[in-house]
């Protein structure tokens, strides 16, 4: 029976804490776009803020022209990727 001397005021603690952390993100703007993060990995190119982010001291994150000049072979049964 003393235990629940400890385990309220934690149980309250923790629910005040959940409530001050979801009010946070409410303010913070997290709940204002809930569907254009699931569908960023879906796209083909990276957006401008995306390249804008990358900089120039980093590696591309875009492919060569060198690996876009390849193309699968038809004739080959595994499909393999040759150079042109």
């Amino acid at each position: 029976m003393n235990i629940l001397l400890v385990l309220i005021p934690v149980t309250l603690l923790v629910i005040i804490i959940a409530v001050a952390l979801f009010f946070w993100a409410v303010n913070h703007q997290q709940f204002d776009d809930l569907d254009s993060p699931g569908v960023l990995p879906l796209l083909d190119e990276p957006t401008a803020q995306y390249k804008a982010d990358a900089g120039a001291d980093s590696p591309s994150p875009l492919p060569s022209p060198a690996a876009s000049a390849r193309t699968t072979d038809p004739d080959h049964p595994a499909g393999e990727r040759r150079q042109e």
